[in-house]
Parts: structure tokens; C-alpha cells; sequence
């Protein structure tokens, strides 16, 4: 299977529902805080079940980009996609804070063929005329667009790389991603199309779901200016996600678009 169409498929799957019991697409970093002369990291991308455990897919890299400190974008190296995840490595050779993303729009259309079976189909715009009958009746079409990323500092944290694209549902730090700690509150905004997104629900959930029984996850809201906050409980990996929906296509054969946003951020003992 393609690596593209990998993405393609984690896409649909996760903005087909976002409730915590549905597929989580995410990024896992080998860690977020580094020193030294040139540290590396090592990312997992991966969409599964339980969180941070590989029991279903892997996230493709066709669209992963990384922003160094200054702006500039980063060679991923030694990339790799497996049965259950797909694996890199960036050299963290400038002091300050990266952003690793993979954003990325598609396509989803649903309609009835002429025997009144259900029909579905995930795609890029390119490939729409050529899988999606003219002739389909009662046919629906979604843009949906997602952004998958996390963030590691090599030294004292910065904030270039942190600056939203103006494009689909983004976080804006207030508080620096690097510098979680637990029992202390952070507090983040969520833009869409760089404007505030308000009254949008924020799911966090901590990392290792597969050895406890309860999601335990923490549900916030976004204010009218899209800031929200989280109080950490203990230390650990967390995966936060948000989705929103509208009318703002860009692509013209969908009347509707669904966002999602991901990151996974690491809370430190204080």
C-alpha cells in the first residue's frame, strides 16, 4: 500500500469520529526536551487503538514537513514504514524549539449506485472524477482536513517554529509546548483558518491506555479568543485532539469541510 494512501485512510478514519474510542492517529517523540552537541529524534507515526501502542496502522510521511528553530525545513532521515508504524529520525543541530507535522486535505464522498446500495470513497481531488460516478445519486462530499504534530527542544525553548500557517485548525502555545509539568495548568488557543476557533471541544487523553481500564480523559472548551486550559495530573505523554466542521472548502467538489487537529505533548515530573 502506498504510503499516501496510508495517510488517505488514517485521515478518513479519524475524522470519521472523535470520540476516545475511535482510531487516534499520532506522533510519538523518543523524547521532547534535549542537550548536547547535536541530539537526535527518533518519531514513531502511527494510528491505533489504544494510545501510544502500534495494533493498527501506519501514519504515512508523504506530507510530513519539519521547521527548525530559524524556520527553515528539516531532512528527515532514515524513514521507514512497517506493518503497524512508520518510523524517523531528525538531527536536532540548532538550539531551539521544532515542530514535526503531518497536514494534509482529502477528500470523502458518499452516495447510492443505481441499485440503492451505499457506496464510499477516500481520495485525493485528483483521483474524484475518475472513482466518483457523475451520475451518483444522493452524493455527499467532505474536505477533510487534518494536522498531526509534536514538538521537541533542543535547548532553551523558541517560538519560530511554533507560528501557525493561517490553514485548517492549529494550536497556538501560550504556554511553551516543551514546558509542561505535572499539577501545573498550560494553556493553549486554537485558530481556524487563523482565527479564533471558539466553543470547540478539547480531548486530552495520557498515553498508555492499553495497561488501565479507564480512558481518563479531561474534556475542556475553547473561550471566544480559543484559549483553553489543562491542569496535568501526573507526568507522561499526552495526546490532544480537536475537530471542528464548516462550509469553508477550498476544494470545489465538497460542500463541507471537517478539521481535526492532533499533537502529543510530554508532561515532566516537576
Amino acid at each position: 500500500m502506498k504510503r499516501s494512501l496510508i495517510l488517505m485512510l488514517a485521515l478518513a478514519t479519524a475524522t470519521a469520529s472523535f470520540s476516545a474510542a475511535a482510531h487516534k492517529m499520532w506522533l510519538l517523540p523518543s523524547g521532547t526536551t534535549f542537550s548536547g552537541a547535536e541530539p537526535w529524534l527518533t518519531v514513531d507515526a502511527a494510528v491505533s487503538n489504544e494510545l501510544f501502542h502500534f495494533d493498527h496502522m501506519p501514519l504515512g510521511l508523504d506530507e510530513l514537513t519539519i521547521t527548525a528553530p530559524d524556520g527553515s525545513p528539516v531532512q528527515v532521515q532514515n524513514a521507514a514504514t512497517g506493518k503497524y508504524r512508520s518510523v524517523f529520525d531528525v538531527a536536532l543541530t540548532q538550539e531551539g524549539s521544532y515542530r514535526v507535522a503531518i497536514a494534509s486535505d482529502g477528500l470523502l464522498a458518499a452516495w447510492e449506485d443505481q441499485d440503492g446500495q451505499r457506496k464510499r470513497w477516500r481520495g485525493t481531488p485528483a483521483d474524484f472524477a475518475a472513482k466518483v460516478p457523475r451520475d451518483a445519486r444522493n452524493l455527499q462530499v467532505w474536505q477533510n482536513a487534518m494536522r498531526v504534530e509534536t514538538f521537541a527542544t533542543h535547548g532553551a525553548p523558541t517560538t519560530t517554529a511554533l507560528k501557525p500557517t493561517g490553514v485548517g485548525l492549529e494550536l497556538v502555545p501560550v504556554t511553551h509546548p516543551n514546558d509542561l509539568f505535572a499539577g501545573e495548568a498550560a494553556s493553549f488557543r486554537l485558530v481556524l483558518d487563523g482565527k479564533p476557533a471558539a466553543n470547540l471541544e478539547v480531548s486530552v487523553i495520557r498515553g498508555d491506555t492499553r495497561y488501565r481500564n479507564a480512558q481518563e480523559e479531561i474534556k475542556v472548551s475553547t473561550d471566544a479568543q480559543g484559549t483553553f486550559s489543562v491542569t496535568w495530573p501526573q507526568p507522561g505523554m499526552y495526546w490532544l485532539n480537536a475537530s471542528a466542521e464548516d462550509a469553508k472548502t477550498s476544494l470545489p467538489q465538497a460542500s463541507q469541510r471537517r478539521l481535526s487537529y492532533v499533537a502529543t505533548l510530554e508532561v515532566l515530573p516537576q
